[in-house]
């Protein structure tokens, strides 16, 4: 693995792509998702597509094998999501079958075919892990606090 591939994401503020994805996770549209690097252990946001579940989880897959936030939570489950401006602590849980199954073709129906790609990579149950924090602009970072 090349030095530095687990850690893709970048910090608001320095990168206009990623501005553009607060202000739709602002919306609610995209999640914010913070991992901390497999290998450096570094704090990783990115933007990922969503579907809530009626227990208060989040259904989330990634399109490709490799992606590296997936790689980053089987790694390390421990995570951090925001939604709006509502922000959380939890612990992602590799789902299969048909649970995998339920979470990409609810992720397709939300955001239309080109989610179809989604079976490609893995597939989690994001459960909150603690209290709701609240406040504009943040998600949580799980392990500063």
């Amino acid at each position: 693995m090349a030095s530095g591939a687990d850690e893709r994401g970048s910090d608001p503020g320095t990168d206009p792509a990623l501005d553009m994805v607060e202000q739709l996770a602002a919306g609610g549209r995209v999640a914010i998702l913070e991992t901390r690097g497999r290998v450096t252990l570094r704090p990783i946001r990115t933007a990922i597509g969503f579907v809530h579940e009626p227990d208060g989880s989040l259904l989330v897959a990634a399109g490709d094998p490799d992606a590296d936030w997936a790689q980053n939570l089987l790694a390390l489950p421990a995570c951090a999501v925001r939604v709006k401006d509502e922000g959380w602590f939890a612990h992602a849980e590799p789902i299969e079958g048909a649970e995998r199954a339920h979470a990409i073709a609810g992720l397709i129906v939300k955001y239309g075919t080109p989610a179809e790609r989604l079976g490609a990579g893995r597939a989690f149950r994001l459960r909150r892990a603690a209290p709701d924090i609240h406040g504009p602009g943040g998600a949580p970072d799980a392990w500063d606090e």
